[in-house]
């Protein structure tokens, strides 16, 4: 949605989003950023419902209905960006991101004067639903909310039914669907009923509670737990703060404002935000990691978020650090995800019954992660896993987006070389434009920072689908002239993800995971260059790899 807003901002579109030319128009720019797919349908739905949804949340400033009675005038230009909206472009970290949705959601209300449509008490959908997880907590000992729970109960209630009837019908279908011999079969049926009983179309129910997970994850609250999700230990405190805010817009007028401004948060107010502060502490303190906050001042909201923000950095390091060890034991998911990506399908089943996914607009920056996690797996790294990738990751350590331009994807230092990974989608004639120069200036940039540093080797491993041969025969080629006209040559060695993949997964079942493997498979095929052209160097680099994959085999 960020993306979406980002592309708006430096558009002529702004402001200028109503009738169907205009919706057809936002839907192209969409599509033109990569954020849709535009396929062959040229309807322009997805453009209106891609500005509903940033008017509902306050990212645009929507059109104030005639029937409230407020001049559109004192809340804001139709369709223009709001501050909350602006805040969110400006934003710079998942963190900041993250704080922007929340914000948003935490301002969000049903019914209200956008959405009149409901029979109701007016009430907070994001507050209803933490403090349903709470409950579950209280109650279970998890506040794990699985995906059916949110499809079939949890979304279909308001704040008008006791709490402790919600968490009891939760608790009760959950039950059911322990003692089903067939989990896929029971969801169906389930939601088949539940579309009979409240007058929906069966798939709208998960339609709908993918949307709603997706949201609550942008918050940074929650994170995934199988098919669902469970608070943030970290936010715990913060949670419990924000739900003891049951109060509701005094007015139409204020709704509006707080929606477009953002809600305010308990960590705006000094007290609560020292109470949170103090959880922080306490889990530094219960993870046995060190932290003095002597002489920091707390005076205001303003000093203890930075005391905060520097706290939840410690803790989002050491969760990377501690999801990092434990990718060697998940390398056929690893493997699992690869294939996805080669074969450009969005969904897959495991062994275990777990499904993954890779959206497809998502599909380079989930190239970039899969690649991360498999030489976190291989778990010989010398850098930190935050310092080897380029791209952000969030709670659940997935993807936000692809590494930035200007450098290399993934940086991978081991104790006596370098792998500078850089990967591509793209696989036609337009690889090598697109690849050939910007690979070779990140891996000479490297080869000069580590010969200064530490004096290790640096090579360049990049991979795609298909390796175009013009690609090839610049990496074969393998020079790069500095500003002073020095030659350098560079080791980069282009290889197919097929190629990667099996190699990965011979290293994994042959129980022989070392480096030096991949080192000494890098070395063969760089010194197969001299001999070849770019078409004969791509079989050889293959019977190479045929190789090596026999060895660990055999």
């Amino acid at each position: 949605m960020r993306d979406g807003l980002v592309a708006l901002s430096t558009s002529s579109l702004q402001g200028n989003l109503r009738g169907e030319e205009q919706e057809r128009a936002f839907r192209r720019l969409l599509g033109e950023h990569g954020i849709v797919e535009l396929g062959d349908d040229d309807t322009y739905s997805v453009g209106r419902k891609w500005r509903s949804a940033l008017n509902k949340l306050g990212f645009l400033y929507p059109e104030v209905p005639p029937a409230s009675g407020i001049p559109q005038s004192e809340i804001g230009p139709i369709d223009m960006i709001t501050p909350n909206g602006w805040r969110l472009i400006r934003a710079d970290t998942v963190p900041a991101m993250q704080e922007c949705f929340l914000r948003a959601l935490a301002a969000h209300y049903i019914p209200s004067a956008l959405e009149r449509k409901f029979d109701f008490a007016v009430f907070s959908p994001l507050r209803h639903t933490l403090a349903i997880m709470l409950e579950l907590e209280k109650q279970t000992g998890e506040s794990r909310l699985n995906f059916v729970e949110m499809a079939i109960v949890v979304q279909l209630t308001s704040s008008d039914e006791p709490l402790a009837d919600i968490v009891a019908q939760v608790l009760a279908l959950r039950a059911r669907r322990l003692a089903s011999p067939n989990k896929r079969k029971f969801d169906r049926q389930e939601r088949e009923a539940a579309a009979v009983l409240h007058g929906y179309a069966a798939g709208t129910f998960n339609d709908y509670a993918d949307t709603n997970l997706r949201y609550l994850k942008a918050t940074g609250l929650v994170q995934s737990k199988g098919r669902g999700l469970s608070l943030v230990p970290e936010k715990h405190v913060f949670v419990e703060k924000l739900i003891q805010d049951t109060g509701i817009p005094d007015s139409d007028r204020s709704y509006f404002i707080t929606l477009c401004n953002g809600a305010k948060l308990p960590t705006d107010n000094k007290d609560s935000a020292l109470a949170v502060l103090d959880d922080l502490l306490r889990q530094l303190e219960k993870r046995g990691i060190p932290f003095d906050a002597t002489g920091k001042p707390t005076d205001t909201p303003a000093d203890i978020a930075i005391i905060r923000h520097q706290i939840e950095g410690i803790l989002s390091e050491r969760n990377e650090e501690e999801y990092a060890t434990r990718q060697a034991v998940e390398w056929e998911e690893i493997a699992a995800y690869m294939e996805l990506i080669i074969t450009r399908k969005g969904k897959k089943t495991l062994s275990n019954g777990e499904d993954i996914e890779v959206p497809q607009a998502e599909a380079p920056a989930y190239f970039e992660w899969v690649l991360w996690r498999a030489f976190l797996a291989i778990n010989s790294l010398a850098n930190k896993p935050y310092e080897a990738r380029r791209f952000k990751i969030d709670q659940d350590f997935l993807p936000v987006g692809t590494a930035p331009g200007n450098g290399p994807d993934l940086i991978f230092e081991f104790h006596d070389f370098v792998i500078v990974v850089e990967v591509t989608l793209t696989d036609n004639s337009r690889q090598e434009a697109a690849e050939g120069e910007p690979v070779r200036r990140h891996v000479a940039d490297l080869v000069s920072h580590y010969a200064i540093q530490s004096g290790k080797p640096v090579y360049g491993l990049f991979i795609a689908n298909r390796i175009d041969s013009n690609t090839a025969e610049t990496f074969r080629i393998g020079v790069w002239f500095t500003r002073t006209d020095d030659k350098m040559r560079l080791d980069i060695i282009p290889v197919t993800l097929v190629q990667f993949k099996a190699f990965f997964e011979a290293l994994f079942t042959s129980g022989r995971v070392e480096v030096g493997l991949i080192r000494e498979l890098l070395d063969l095929c760089g010194g197969l260059r001299p001999a070849h052209e770019a078409p004969a160097w791509k079989h050889e680099i293959q019977q190479t790899f045929n190789h090596r994959i026999a060895a660990l085999l055999n």
